[in-house]
């Protein structure tokens, strides 16, 4: 079990990352950083929010690195970094993660944890991470979605049009 999870873990943080790169592609940096109001999140917000979710959940929680999290200063943020940056910061954190969890044993995933004041185990740091970065993932594509000029077709799957 514990293989398949990591084995899992790995393809769908290469595949939400993906799926970032492209929704967010065609988006200027006022896009990027719109909120529909005080309070909602822009995607540069939720793209950091990613990168700190990670680096805590995984990076520190479970391959044992060295992290300080600012949570507050990732919703905080009204302006910053632009969407290279952003998306490639990212990147280099899911890369260290995928590169980091296909060398973690069962042993491993079964160590008890404390991640974020939570007590759990490996497994369900993975998990959490995971389910995290994917339901992110999906609010960062619709809300690319309606950002994007209507040019701009975002398609992940168009192997099932017209089904």
């Amino acid at each position: 079990m514990a293989d398949r999870l990591i084995e899992l873990a790995d393809r769908y943080f290469a595949e939400y990352l993906a799926k970032i790169e492209r929704a967010t592609e065609a988006l200027d940096y006022g896009q990027l950083w719109w909120r529909a109001n005080e309070r909602s999140n822009s995607i540069a917000n939720l793209l950091l929010h990613l990168r700190g979710n990670l680096s805590q959940w995984v990076l520190a929680g479970l391959l044992d690195q060295a992290f300080e999290r600012r949570r507050s200063a990732e919703f905080a943020a009204r302006a910053g970094a632009g969407r290279n940056e952003l998306v490639a910061a990212l990147g280099e954190v899911v890369g260290r993660c995928r590169a980091g969890i296909v060398r973690l044993a069962r042993e491993d995933l079964e160590r008890p944890r404390r991640i974020q004041g939570y007590e759990i185990d490996g497994y369900a740091a993975l998990f959490h991470a995971l389910e995290h970065m994917s339901y992110h993932t999906g609010q960062i594509v619709m809300l690319a979605k309606q950002l994007a000029p209507p040019a701009i077709e975002i398609e992940f799957y168009p192997q099932h049009r017209g089904e």
